[in-house]
């Protein structure tokens, strides 16, 4: 299947026949684990989809909050788009070096603010160099543009009501981190976090969701998974994973599928890992 709606995903062949549009705006939200030691913004200096901005993650956050990337205030969120020449009307495509990876969280912090018109580059940039399209390193030209934010606080949850969802049930956790990191076998990338996963969450790695191109899966695939996880479609979910990047390709996932009772857990892991205070779960 090929995914081609401006709100959701788009294929590289429509942001080919796209590109150059007057009001589409190309996002570079490149991201990587802490222990990657990669840098996103040196890679996008070096080479991009022609007319791209970066987006920074880890600098586009609330740089008060103790915990990684979280959502930033909607002042300084508008502040940043402008600075890139980003605003109302745009039509803005998100790709990310990995297929679909952290684009997932830019394009979900977009909507968090009221913008709705925003899609994933469906396989990212390695889909578009695989298929021999135009890169450049060059900077692209911005200017201006009137910018609002209208934040959807439905979209998100804060801890107290993960911990609710823990002590009450009926509410699904779903951690998106890799498989041994749920179980605890494996280490977190960020120092200091303790290994394990919110007790009976339901763990479906981030990269279950994309097949070998880095592609998202067709709905009929996607529903496969999440019920063959054991996620019960009638019921709310809370998504998570280390620092709320790879949830947002379970919020991807749930949307197209049209459950609409889904928030995600913006802390995620980095702050649920750090509290000694609340429980936690190995294996499974």
């Amino acid at each position: 299947m090929t995914y081609d709606d401006p709100k959701t995903l788009v294929s590289t062949q429509w942001l080919g026949q796209h590109l150059h549009d007057p009001d589409l705006r190309v996002i570079d939200g490149s991201w990587h684990l802490p222990d990657s030691g990669r840098n996103p913004r040196a890679e996008y200096d070096s080479e991009h989809i022609p007319g791209a901005r970066f987006f920074d993650l880890d600098e586009i956050s609330d740089s008060e909050s103790p915990y990684p990337h979280m959502v930033p205030q909607p002042e300084k969120f508008v502040s940043r788009m402008q600075e890139m020449g980003i605003g109302d009307g745009h039509q803005i495509v998100v790709y990310d070096t990995a297929g679909i990876f952290s684009a997932a969280r830019v394009r979900w912090l977009f909507r968090h603010m009221g913008h709705a018109d925003v899609a994933i580059l469906d396989g990212g940039l390695p889909k578009w160099k695989a298929e021999g399209r135009e890169i450049d390193d060059m900077l692209p030209t911005t200017a201006r543009r009137h910018k609002t934010a209208r934040r959807q606080s439905q979209m998100v949850c804060a801890i107290d009501e993960v911990v609710r969802a823990v002590e009450e049930g009926g509410v699904q956790v779903v951690d998106a981190r890799p498989a041994a990191r749920f179980r605890g076998e494996a280490p977190e990338p960020r120092p200091g976090l303790r290994k394990g996963h919110i007790p009976g969450s339901i763990n479906i790695p981030f990269d279950s969701f994309t097949g070998s191109d880095g592609t998202l899966l067709d709905p009929s695939e996607l529903a496969v998974l999440l019920e063959g996880a054991g996620v019960d479609m009638s019921k709310p979910v809370i998504t998570s994973c280390g620092s709320g990047v790879t949830a947002s390709i379970v919020s991807l996932a749930l949307e197209i599928l049209g459950h609409r009772n889904h928030v995600l857990y913006d802390g995620s892991w980095a702050e649920w890992g750090s509290r000694n205070d609340l429980p936690l779960e190995l294996g499974r």
